[in-house]
């Protein structure tokens, strides 16, 4: 009855799929406590121990290092190691390490000084007061590494699983023929692996601790069943022998019945698995505060004399550790690291001891059988039957061989534990392992190189989005700038504009002074006229004060105008700015501005001209002086429109050009000869049209009164006279009104227009008194010589006709005064439909003519307006001596 309650006390175990029982070959070792060897005249310690990347060199060659100093220093997966001795450190390099490849790793030469001081260590036997935390950094700067064989650093693992373990297994199945090192160090050290995993245990704060261990160690379950004494908190868990019951889902899944998903990891499903040996290593970390500086290595086979299991120093050459227990090798010697099914062959002695080194195994050739060669698959299914993965080894075996990575992925080759079960039950002698090793390492190659890929992309996509960044943030900072000198510039242009017309406010210009001189100058005249007026007689007043007063208002209103011009040319001159921008634009405006200036031009011709010969026609047969004013309005007209034609045609070389020709003697020469040519013909004219009438009204009182004749022949003269005077007074004034101001600066042309106009004045005279004396002589001479006192008579009546003529032509005065002021009205009037006219023209004119070249237009503009006026000015005077 006792034994049937502890047969139902006993926890329950499970078992897994496949597996075999090969020859365990574990008594030749076991029984041999562990011992240790001397140190090796020199370490070659290499930097990359475990799973994951190499640390940095803390160290140089001629360094000085005690035992447990670090060489490297890392974080995550980045173990440091720590030198086996103290010692001198000879040298850095490369060096072939335990690996199948036998490629070269780099390694740091320590040559031990034999005294093998530690380094000052920092035990924490109270580790329970610390927090878990710093726990798990000692262990990593302790540099403790999975020792049963993976190698996997355990703090990561310790991170990893602190959250969500509830069961901790310590896994000392040690299932592999030949390897007793677990074995060995249970039975010698029983009490610091239990420490140890109740030191993972407090960590991970698991729920519960087991211990699985194989049945065929009976000494190892005897010595961990003292050190635990009566205590609870640990579980010893004796399984049956079975290979592979040590790997990690397979003893999962013996202790606890669940199964490890595929693609995942123990603790997703709340386990979290450690080896006997980091066990031990973890609470030598911890409690003494050692570095792992050296593990337990069982030295077996047949070819060795003394198998046993030793403590050797990371770092040992195995040919040390051969050569202290009796090894003889024999032809074509094989030296296995590892156990014969899951082990590679060393391809030298001196590759080092490291930290998943647990075996070295060095079998006779009778140990392993005969070699035979290898053969074709015969489809017998033994290796599927045998794998405890559940997995198609032979399936598995053809996509690998084939190079079909992506099958083989799909038949999940990760999964295989490579444990050599399969190969171990092929008939054909197949290295299975082999095949499956190196199609793992080229899958990891395929995704090492997409990852790399995948992370050039994702840096190529950053930068390109920085350089985007960078170069919007540019544009921005340009736009930004742009915008600020615009800025800038509309407030210099603002200012400048400011200060233009501040200083045509303040400074007038030269069209403006020069509008003001003409303005003083005519009310000089004015003033002298007047004063000639009040103390010289009529026949000697050289100005007409009448005139005087006209033209003085004409330039005051001409001055006037020109000052406000400056103001009206500041947005014409910013228009102009905007506009200078397109010059198609400018184009198309300056022909429109053209046209419509032509088109005003003509029709302000066609509207003059009408107007002209309906009020000169019925006054030019009895007046040829009026004849005479309107010859010179209908020439003016004449060369305004011709002016304006030009200006049209050639805008931009007239205004360039306008000065010089001003300035050729040629052209002035011409254009004298042109004015005298008009002159003679207006005179031609005048003299033509005045002799019919004279003729026709003289006719029959000269065959009445001979000596009446003579006297109006003597008043015709006297007229003719003056109104010479006047018309060549006219004309020097419009000269002057209409020159350039070229033509005012030559001397030359002045005094050929002056000349010109004497001779004019004088011709007219001279065919006047022509007509007028033959008519007086033909009927005054029969008289004169016979009768003195009828020359006295005629004399007297002269005198009175003279007297008479005298106020007739006061009160002609008169009439000419209001007729100046209807002609001042008329000017005014003038200037008004001129100043909309040149609005219009303004406001179509080319935006990029500057003001001042306009200037000598509007002078030209203003001096026909001005002759305008005084021709009807003189229409009315003449209207009203007639009528007188």
């Amino acid at each position: 009855m006792l034994n049937l309650f502890n047969f139902l006390k006993k926890e329950k175990v499970w078992d897994f799929e496949g597996g075999i029982h090969p020859p365990e070959m574990k008594t030749q070792s076991n029984g041999t406590p562990l011992s240790e060897l001397p140190l090796p005249h020199r370490f070659i310690i290499p930097l990359k121990q475990h799973i994951g990347h190499e640390g940095e060199i803390c160290v140089a060659p001629g360094d000085r290092v005690l035992r447990g100093q670090p060489l490297t220093f890392g974080t995550g997966r980045m173990l440091p190691v720590h030198a086996p001795t103290s010692g001198v450190i000879e040298a850095i390099g490369q060096h072939m390490t335990a690996h199948p490849s036998g490629l070269s790793e780099l390694c740091v030469f320590l040559t031990p000084d034999g005294e093998d001081r530690w380094m000052p260590l920092d035990p924490l036997p109270d580790y329970r007061q610390h927090p878990r935390a710093d726990i798990v950094q000692r262990i990593h700067d302790a540099g403790v590494a999975g020792l049963g064989g993976a190698g996997f650093p355990t703090a990561t693992k310790l991170k990893g699983g602190l959250r969500g373990v509830n069961t901790l297994i310590i896994n000392a199945a040690e299932c592999e023929p030949y390897i007793t090192a677990d074995d060995r160090l249970m039975q010698d050290y029983a009490a610091e692996v239990l420490e140890g995993s109740r030191i993972l245990a407090w960590v991970l704060q698991a729920e519960r601790v087991l211990i699985g261990i194989e049945d065929n160690k009976p000494e190892a379950i005897a010595a961990l069943k003292q050190a635990l004494g009566s205590d609870r908190d640990l579980q010893i868990r004796v399984i049956p022998t079975k290979y592979p019951s040590g790997g990690a889902k397979q003893l999962t899944r013996i202790l606890t019945g669940k199964e490890v998903p595929h693609g995942g990891r123990s603790t997703d499903i709340g386990v979290l698995m450690q080896n006997v040996g980091t066990a031990w290593a973890v609470k030598r970390a911890i409690v003494n505060g050692e570095p792992i500086t050296e593990r337990v290595v069982t030295l077996t086979g047949e070819a060795i004399a003394q198998p046993r299991n030793v403590w050797s120093r990371l770092g040992t050459p195995i040919s040390h550790l051969l050569h202290h227990v009796g090894f003889t090798p024999a032809p074509r010697q094989m030296v296995i690291m590892g156990g014969p099914l899951m082990g590679f062959t060393l391809p030298s002695l001196d590759v080092p001891v490291v930290k998943i080194t647990n075996c070295i195994l060095a079998p006779s050739a009778t140990e392993m059988g005969n070699n035979d060669e290898e053969q074709s698959c015969i489809r017998c299914s033994a290796c599927a039957d045998a794998c405890p993965a559940k997995l198609l080894p032979q399936q598995l075996y053809w996509y690998s061989q084939g190079g079909d990575h992506d099958k083989a992925r799909a038949h999940h080759i990760d999964d295989c534990i490579e444990c050599g079960a399969c190969a171990y039950v092929c008939p054909s002698n197949i290295p299975l392992v082999q095949y499956y090793r190196q199609e793992k390492a080229e899958l990891r190659a395929i995704d090492l190189e997409a990852k790399r890929t995948l992370e050039a992309k994702a840096r190529f996509e950053a930068r390109q989005a920085r350089l985007e960044r960078e170069k919007q943030a540019r544009e921005a900072r340009h736009e930004e700038a742009k915008q600020r000198v615009a800025r800038a510039d509309n407030g210099e242009l603002a200012a400048a504009k400011a200060r233009v017309k501040a200083r045509q406010v303040t400074e007038p210009d030269e069209a403006t002074l020069e509008a003001q001189r003409e303005a003083r100058h005519a009310q000089a005249r004015l003033r002298q006229a007047e004063a000639q007026a009040e103390t010289q007689p009529v026949t000697r007043q050289s100005v007409d004060p009448r005139k005087a007063a006209v033209e003085a208002a004409i330039a005051r209103a001409k001055a006037k105008k020109t000052a406000e011009k400056p103001a009206e040319a500041v947005p014409d001159a910013a228009t102009a700015s905007d506009t200078a921008a397109d010059p198609r634009k400018a184009a198309v405006e300056a022909a429109i501005a053209r046209a419509k200036a032509k088109k005003a031009a003509q029709a302000e011709g066609a509207e003059a001209a009408p107007a002209a010969d309906n009020t000169a026609a019925p006054d030019t047969a009895a007046d040829p002086r009026k004849a005479a004013v309107e010859a010179a309005i209908a020439r003016a007209k004449a060369k305004k429109a011709a002016q304006a034609e030009g200006a049209e045609a050639t805008p931009a070389a007239d205004s360039t050009a306008a000065p010089e020709a001003a300035a050729d003697p040629r052209k002035a020469a011409v254009e004298a000869a042109i004015a005298r040519a008009r002159a003679k013909k207006a005179a031609q004219a005048e003299g033509a049209e005045a002799a019919p009438a004279a003729d026709n009204t003289a006719a029959p009182d000269t065959a009445a009164d001979p000596r009446k004749a003579a006297v109006e022949a003597a008043i015709a003269r006297a007229r003719a006279k003056k109104a010479a005077q006047a018309e060549g007074a006219e004309a020097a004034s419009a000269a002057h009104s209409t020159a350039t101001p070229d033509d005012a600066a030559d001397p030359r042309k002045a005094a050929v227009e002056a000349a010109i106009a004497r001779a004019k004045a004088k011709k007219a005279a001279q065919a006047e008194g022509a007509e007028a004396t033959p008519a007086a002589d033909s009927t005054s001479a029969p008289d004169a010589a016979p009768d003195p006192r009828k020359a006295a008579i005629e004399a007297a009546i002269a005198r009175a006709k003279a007297k008479k003529a005298a106020q007739a032509e006061s009160d002609a005065d008169a009439a000419s005064r209001d007729a100046a002021a209807l002609a001042t009205a008329a000017h005014f009037a003038v200037e008004n439909a001129e100043q909309a006219q040149e609005q219009a023209n303004n406001a179509n004119a080319e935006p990029e003519q500057a003001p001042e070249l306009n200037q000598p237009d509007d002078a030209r503009k203003a001096a026909i307006a001005a002759a305008i006026a005084r021709a009807k000015a003189r229409k009315a005077q003449s209207s009203t001596t007639l009528e007188d």
